[in-house]
């Protein structure tokens, strides 16, 4: 999925305004001001579009789940190596900032009409080189940022 499809539709289900962006993207301290943030926001076939990369989508995540959970008071002394940014990484991170639980994370893709059972939904979440592990497509990436839409935004 292009990264500024990403970042529009989590904008769009969590009902983020522009402050709200620019702070996210500040707590992963990355300084981004309003101007610039509406060209990410653009489609790319508008004028002014400018396309977001990977680290900084991967930025605009962390901060996201700063944003949602607060600031992690004591981390992990142990450092990850990173990991390039996947459909996986994506989903791992919005679990994360959302604090869904595999529960949470089917009910939503139920809500697009897209059933998954927990064993696949796990795959996703395993290590790169485990025997079970699965690359999340886009289409069910696409299919949980449509059902946190529904989610958040239709609850009315």
């Amino acid at each position: 999925m292009i990264n500024n499809d990403v970042l529009r539709r989590v904008r769009y289900a969590l009902e983020l305004k522009d402050p709200d962006m620019i702070d996210i993207f500040a707590l992963s301290d990355v300084e981004i001001n309003r101007d610039e943030l509406l060209k990410l926001l653009k489609k790319d076939n508008e004028a002014d579009y400018v396309p977001l990369n990977n680290k900084l989508l991967e930025q605009f995540l962390d901060g996201l789940i700063i944003y949602r959970r607060g600031k992690q008071e004591n981390p992990p002394a142990q450092v990850k190596k990173p990991e390039p940014l996947t459909n996986n990484t994506i989903l791992k991170k919005l679990r994360i900032a959302l604090e869904f639980k595999e529960e949470d994370m089917l009910s939503t893709l139920k809500l697009a009409d897209f059933e998954l059972s927990k064993g696949e939904l796990s795959s996703f979440f395993r290590q790169k080189g485990h025997k079970h592990h699965r690359e999340c497509g886009d289409q069910i990436l696409r299919n949980f940022l449509q059902g946190l839409t529904i989610r958040f935004r239709e609850q009315d």
